[in-house]
């Protein structure tokens, strides 16, 4: 999440100077009082200590009045972390695996975004473990998987969900879920390994993901993908300075300027305190310096002209508001694949997942149904009725979801150029 990325180095650098200006204006204010009474002068004025001691508070303090402000109440999923297994990498390191759910049927096996862990798919835990298998793995170097040998890259990453996949149970279908970078490991392990599609993955689930070069399709691309060799500099100069950077991001954390930058960038909708805290709180959790050296790894990446090749079923959700990875990424990927459908859902942001979950999960539902009924051989009529461009895979509006901000249905299901 590059965008993100800039924009927490931002806000990091104001927080750090509010706290810089406290211990200042307190400081100012002791030396004063000192001199004052070693003199046998007036006393100072103790605007300076109220003052410092206000955007103290806030420099520690900050992270729950913003999150009053930025987020909102809301029954929040158990966060928790099933009990995991150790596997080996592609390259040897170690990966943590977690393996929930249904005992028999579809395997849905997630893929998270960069700077997170497991512990952001919460609301999938919950809304699908009763209907299928759930195996989640934290990305080489994020949560509790040690640090890749090899170094980061997308393609180590495909190779190392090859890994996960080989340890799962042959007789078991597997739907590969992922998210963002998540999204773009899928495409590329799909790419390198035509052969285990439709024996072992009977299909893909892109969110919120991109098919190039991120700065090629965030916002305000044309000015930043100009920039990139700057950027390139200043994520080289995260892997040097990460354990300043580590201190930063913890203070910008307490001040609650790390959840400022993640409602901004990743969220289109106003998102629940605990969504909110969650994603901060994983970002701030991982190494600067790993965050910064997957985020080089993907302005080194493409699959754009791999993308007809990736001929297996697959659900593409594009946010309305997503600033990380614009609409446009997400059509461009279910236009070139041969069998994909379109989901676009207007008022999420890049966090889609998270802050829409319920409607993310029942169409991931929804989808796993239709995958097996192509792979149950159902009569034509039916089939073709299922498939229709016309046909409504969206769950019926539940009783608690009203529509989208200023009255706008949240979603809209459109098939892409060559419908499934």
């Amino acid at each position: 999440m590059i965008l993100f990325a800039l924009l927490l180095r931002l806000f990091s650098i104001g927080s750090l100077a509010i706290f810089a200006v406290a211990v200042w204006l307190l400081w100012g204010w002791y030396d004063a009082w000192h001199v004052a009474e070693t003199l046998g002068l007036a006393e100072p004025s103790n605007a300076p200590l109220w003052w410092g001691a206000g955007l103290m508070a806030f420099s520690l303090l900050g992270r729950l009045p913003v999150l009053l402000l930025l987020g909102r109440g809301g029954g929040a999923a158990p966060v928790r972390r099933a009990d995991g297994v150790e596997i080996l990498g592609a390259d040897g390191a170690v990966l943590h695996v977690e393996i929930e759910g249904a005992a028999k049927g579809p395997i849905l096996l997630f893929t998270h975004g960069w700077g997170l862990s497991a512990r952001i798919w919460a609301e999938a835990r919950a809304d699908l473990g009763a209907r299928f298998g759930l195996v989640f793995w934290d990305l080489p170097g994020l949560g509790r998987s040690a640090r890749p040998l090899a170094g980061y890259s997308i393609e180590g990453f495909s190779e190392d969900l090859h890994a996960v996949i080989d340890s799962l149970p042959q007789d078991r279908p597997i739907i590969l879920v992922g998210h963002s970078i998540g999204g773009m490991t899928v495409q590329t392990f799909c790419a390198r390994h035509p052969e285990v599609l439709k024996r072992r993955v009977a299909a893909i689930v892109l969110e919120n993901t991109t098919h190039a070069n991120p700065l090629e399709t965030m916002v305000f691309s044309r000015v930043l993908r100009p920039l990139q060799p700057v950027i390139e500099l200043i994520l080289k100069l995260d892997t040097v300075l990460s354990p300043a950077l580590w201190v930063m991001n913890w203070q910008a954390w307490l001040s609650g300027s790390t959840h400022a930058a993640a409602r901004l960038a990743g969220f289109g909708a106003r998102p629940t305190r605990e969504q909110l805290d969650r994603t901060a709180r994983l970002i701030t959790l991982n190494s600067p310096a790993v965050q910064a050296r997957g985020n080089l790894a993907m302005l080194r990446w493409s699959i754009t002209d791999d993308l007809p090749r990736i001929d297996v079923p697959a659900l593409v959700f594009v946010g309305g508001r997503d600033l990380i990875t614009r609409d446009q990424a997400g059509e461009t990927i279910a236009a070139a694949l041969p069998q994909a459908r379109l989901v676009r859902v207007e008022d999420a942001g890049h966090m889609g997942p998270v802050e829409k979950a319920p409607f993310y999960n029942e169409q991931i539902a929804d989808f796993v149904g239709f995958v097996h009924l192509l792979r149950s051989r159902v009569p034509a009529p039916s089939r073709r009725s299922f498939l229709s461009p016309d046909a409504d895979l969206a769950p019926p509006a539940r009783p608690d979801e009203g529509p989208g901000e200023g009255g706008d249905p949240p979603v809209r299901i459109q098939p892409a150029a060559r419908p499934i």
